[in-house]
């Protein structure tokens, strides 16, 4: 396939992904206008809705669109792309401001004592901090679920763990490089542990809403006690409180 983007806007490039995706990238950072473009393109392709569109799937800054071989082909789907970029689709239409309770430190949070430390911190200092932060859901992997968070205060990044865990509890906050982020399910990880939040953030048999959080929410953590999360986690139906929809410009890196 060989398609020219120079007369595209904004500035991109299509990729054949194999026999049945085309990518479509955006730039090569962790950016949160990037984000909103791909966040656009993937809801101006669902309301355009092109013959054989199976999936698209958003990352940090671009959107893999999977295609359905016998019904078009790469220079079909590409036509597409170039249509659905010329629609003026605002990329924050389904994102949500989203509540997750969590509670920090103890047996929920073992690295904080220790990333306090690195980062010159007081444990409060990393609580307040990452309470205060407002995260954007860049996309959601490598696992069913997994919610890859841009927005995190410099003051808390911190390298990954040397010595990776071979698992690590379903619903921990945890922080990796510049990045924070909710454990889906029990899973290996190499980020510091700091909290742990009662809800369950990806159940595949749970018909509304399998998935908690989406590409393009926004998400802030809240601390509650003991009691509060015994009481949420026994709750099969427990979600975050949505604090409304996302508002123009009020992304974060």
């Amino acid at each position: 396939m060989t398609v020219s983007s120079s007369v595209l806007l904004p500035p991109h490039r299509l990729l054949p992904a194999g026999d049945a995706a085309v990518t479509v990238e955006f730039g090569s950072t962790i950016d949160p206008l990037l984000h909103a473009r791909v966040q656009a393109l993937d809801a101006a392709l669902a309301a355009l809705a092109p013959v054989g569109l199976v999936e698209c799937v958003p990352t940090y800054r671009s959107l893999l669109v999977v295609f359905d071989p016998g019904r078009t082909s790469h220079a079909a789907m590409a036509d597409a792309i170039t249509a659905a970029l010329a629609q003026p689709v605002a990329a924050t239409t389904q994102g949500r401001r989203l509540a997750v309770p969590a509670v920090y430190g103890g047996a929920a949070g073992e690295d904080l004592p220790a990333l306090a430390e690195a980062r010159g911190l007081t444990e409060e200092d990393v609580v307040r901090i990452h309470t205060g932060g407002v995260y954007l859901v860049y996309m959601i992997g490598f696992i069913p679920g997994f919610t890859y968070l841009g927005g995190l205060d410099p003051r808390l990044h911190t390298p990954r763990r040397v010595s990776p865990r071979l698992t690590t509890p379903k619903g921990s906050v945890a922080i990796g490089g510049q990045q924070t982020g909710i454990n889906p399910i029990d899973m290996p990880s190499g980020w510091h542990l700091i909290g742990r939040t009662p809800l369950t953030v990806f159940d595949p048999e749970r018909s509304q809403r399998p998935f908690l959080f989406a590409a393009g929410d926004e998400l802030q953590f809240e601390v509650i006690d003991q009691a509060t999360f015994d009481a949420l986690a026994s709750d099969p139906l427990a979600v975050p409180r949505d604090l409304g929809p996302v508002q123009a410009g009020s992304r974060g890196g």
